[in-house]
């Protein structure tokens, strides 16, 4: 009797801890990408209509988290020769217009993971201003140094697009607040 209820107590243990996972917000990770624990950090609009850094060089599994400067920017996924819209599959992310501060630093960064060695183009969507074109608020994730897809040939690009495009969903990524001391207390954000 008394080996049958450890059993029941042992059975019970153990279904209780066999819960399916379940899928977590932001970008889908591919099942063979590990986390690296190196965090690149991006400020949005410090200085004027720029991201700093505009060129990122990351590893697969680094996170990408940017912080919003005073102003109403965003940013989104583009390509290299469609500078100012958004990736035409409807993929990619957009963080919305959600960290408009009126000064100092909004308390929420945007963040991606990077799931492979492609370079990952993004724009500010901010049509009041033009952001994209007249910044020209243009980034870079892994930008391919052999080639002529450059950040500076894009932003001759950008220069002559017109308005720029607002994605009609916020996607990809994930907004959070703060979970670590800022990185660099002494760059002004």
């Amino acid at each position: 009797m008394y080996a049958s209820s450890i059993f029941t107590i042992l059975a019970a243990a153990v279904a209780s801890v066999s819960a399916v996972p379940t899928p977590t917000e932001g970008n889908m990770l591919p099942s063979r990408t590990f986390l690296t624990g190196v965090t690149h950090s991006v400020v949005v609009g410090r200085g004027g209509l720029h991201f700093d850094p505009e060129n990122v060089v990351a590893q697969i599994g680094d996170t990408v988290e940017w912080h919003f400067t005073a102003a109403n920017h965003s940013l989104a996924q583009s390509d290299f020769a469609h500078p100012c819209k958004p990736l035409a599959d409807g993929t990619g992310f957009f963080a919305g217009f959600n960290f408009v501060t009126a000064e100092g630093q909004n308390p929420n960064v945007y963040q991606i993971t990077v799931v492979d060695n492609s370079p990952i183009w993004y724009y500010c969507p901010q049509t009041k201003g033009n952001h994209c074109q007249t910044g020209p608020m243009l980034g870079v994730i892994n930008q391919d140094f052999s080639s002529d897809k450059t950040l500076n040939n894009q932003k001759t690009i950008a220069a002559g697009t017109g308005v720029s495009i607002v994605p009609p969903t916020i996607q990809g990524g994930k907004v959070g607040g703060f979970q670590r001391a800022n990185p660099n207390p002494l760059s002004g954000f």
